[in-house]
């Protein structure tokens, strides 16, 4: 493969290699692998990073092609901020995979399909027609405006600046709507964790948190340990912080003596149980 790359960067002038095929072939690669494993993955997260991995080879392809500044706004704009901002959504709403099969909106997987086909249509028409179509010449146009950026502003102010409002517009009118849906009218202060926390306790149904299943507690005391069923103490019943201090409360015989009447009861039981199986 790297034989066949270096033979197609070599250029007219005898020893002079142009690595722009074989940089072409390398990010090209690398964005089709991308956008494959964006498919295939299972979890959201890896999706997005498939897609950030594409998004920069397709930045390298840009400058590649002498459009310097497209490459750096794909950087910039797709990879630094939206694939970000989605990164950052995901970890703190968090996404479970069983999500994905659930349609939130009906009809949706019969949509998407129906936009795949004719995304995968213009794409095999768009490819068609790149062989019969002449290649532009970016160094040429770029030089009649002074540079790429210049061009650019050129052509956005200049004979696209109404489709250019008009996208602004429309992402404008998306950030407002987002606002919107996700905004909540609220006819009082929120409540703080504190206020949470009393009107908990008011209620008088509250009784603080219940001991980990299969240890024996007398009280949620975080300071007295938990008792296994052969009356031994449970380590992992007690913070760390109360253990390094010295101040964790003996075990009196009392709570030994429960432990022992708990066991036997519950032998006793399991005894009859099983006599009454017979």
């Amino acid at each position: 493969m790297i034989p066949y790359l270096l033979k197609l960067a070599e250029v007219s002038t005898p020893g002079a290699i142009s690595f722009e095929p074989l940089v072409f072939w390398l990010c090209g690669g690398l964005a089709v692998i991308g956008a494959i494993g964006m498919l295939v993955s299972h979890k959201a997260v890896h999706s997005a990073l498939w897609v950030a991995l594409t998004m920069i080879n397709l930045a390298v392809l840009y400058a590649l092609q002498s459009a310097p500044f497209l490459g750096v706004a794909q950087v910039v704009v797709y990879t630094g901020a939206v694939m970000m901002l989605f990164l950052f959504v995901l970890m703190i709403v968090g996404v479970d995979a069983a999500d994905s099969l659930v349609e939130t909106i009906k009809g949706q997987r019969r949509i998407a399909i129906l936009a795949g086909v004719i995304l995968v249509v213009a794409l095999v028409i768009l490819l068609g027609n790149s062989f019969s179509i002449q290649t532009a010449d970016l160094v040429n146009a770029d030089s009649a405006y002074g540079g790429n950026v210049q061009g650019i502003a050129a052509l956005l102010f200049g004979k696209y600046v109404l489709i250019f409002e008009l996208t602004s517009a429309l992402l404008i009118t998306a950030a407002v709507g987002a606002m919107v849906l996700a905004h909540k009218e609220r006819t009082a202060p929120k409540k703080t964790q504190a206020m949470l926390a009393r009107e908990l306790f008011a209620s008088g149904t509250y009784q603080g948190p219940l001991p980990t299943p299969g240890v024996y507690a007398r009280h949620n005391s975080v300071d007295t340990p938990a008792l296994l069923p052969d009356g031994s103490v449970s380590e992992i019943s007690l913070p760390g912080p109360i253990v390094a201090r010295g101040v964790v409360k003996k075990i009196n015989q009392t709570d030994l003596d429960g432990v022992q009447i708990i066991s036997e009861g519950l032998g006793l039981v399991a005894s009859e149980n099983e006599e009454g199986d017979k």
